[in-house]
């Protein structure tokens, strides 16, 4: 059986063809695109007419591809921008009505515990709880958990499109957008920090687009080769460190030109460097480590559930 699975995030749209059998699948094809459906109208809760036309372009690229492919079941699901618009109903029933394509709006909360999914597929665990981080444009998922079971998660509204409205005015970021942002965290961040009292991960993981590049970043910078198939990219706490300092510092242009920056991450790389750079420091983590599968892959997997019955 084929599968479709399309994440309809603030930033990037993505698209997962998959062959399932046998109660796993194998990845056939992956796409992504930026669509940017917060622009303009994130922080005032709307989806603005620019932004439905752009992801109408991408989601009927995906649609010709799904035809293509010959697919047999399609989940698209949206996230934080178009679960907080206000029209974000009415967007969903006009791509139904425009390409047939259902969309499932899911809550913060199913959107943590599928990453979560979707994660604990790609990266060994064992019985020691780890932090999942998850930022997206919208939304950022923090999930504590080890390899069998969740013990908290949340998910926040504080994406990266959001702190780059609120924080990121200047070109590199001043020193006190850094230190408001850094406020901002602290304060908004609260019931994660109390969970990690009880929990006390050690050990952060990483998934999604920004964690990605990151990884890009360090590894083109050490030489190591990319395996296009892996489920887990090579990373380092200190690596981190040196691409935060770097990213802080410089402005959009030389963002652009350091090796691994793709254009889709180079605005919000710097908000989320800073997010993850004040996790780290506030929890004390130990090792980072960084999961090619997040939110698309843990739909996946739910949905191989449904169809097989069997534990995710």
């Amino acid at each position: 059986m084929k599968v479709g699975i399309i994440d309809m995030g603030t930033n990037t749209f993505h698209l997962l063809v998959a062959e399932v059998r046998d109660h796993d699948f194998t990845i056939l094809f992956k796409e992504k695109l930026l669509v940017r459906i917060g622009e303009g109208g994130i922080s005032h809760g709307l989806i603005t007419e620019e932004a439905t036309q752009r992801a109408l372009k991408a989601l009927q690229r995906f649609h010709e591809v799904l035809k293509a492919e010959k697919v047999d079941e399609v989940f698209a699901t949206a996230t934080s921008a178009i679960r907080n618009a206000k029209n974000g109903v009415e967007f969903a029933e006009r791509v139904q009505r425009e390409l047939g394509i259902e969309v499932r709006i899911i809550s913060g909360d199913e959107e943590a515990e599928t990453i979560y999914y979707g994660v604990k597929k790609a990266i060994p665990m064992t019985d020691e709880p780890v932090l999942i981080m998850d930022i997206g444009g919208g939304s950022i998922e923090f999930i504590i958990g080890n390899q069998s079971e969740i013990f908290w998660k949340r998910s926040f509204e504080i994406g990266g499109q959001r702190l780059i409205d609120q924080f990121h005015s200047h070109d590199p970021i001043l020193p006190e957008e850094v230190i408001n942002l850094q406020s901002y965290l602290a304060m908004n961040l609260e019931p994660l920090f109390e969970a990690c009292k009880v929990y006390k991960p050690q050990t952060l993981v990483g998934s999604s687009g920004t964690f990605d590049t990151l990884s890009d970043i360090y590894m083109l910078d050490n030489k190591i080769e990319k395996n296009p198939l892996g489920t887990e990219f090579p990373f380092t706490l200190d690596a981190f460190e040196g691409i935060y300092e770097k990213m802080i510092a410089l402005n959009r242009q030389e963002r652009m030109s350091v090796p691994g920056m793709i254009e889709m991450r180079v605005d919000m790389i710097v908000v989320a460097s800073i997010l993850i750079h004040f996790v780290n420091q506030k929890l004390d983590i130990k090792n980072i480590r960084v999961s090619a599968y997040a939110l698309k892959e843990g739909v996946l997997l739910k949905t191989i559930h449904s169809l097989y019955k069997k534990k995710v």
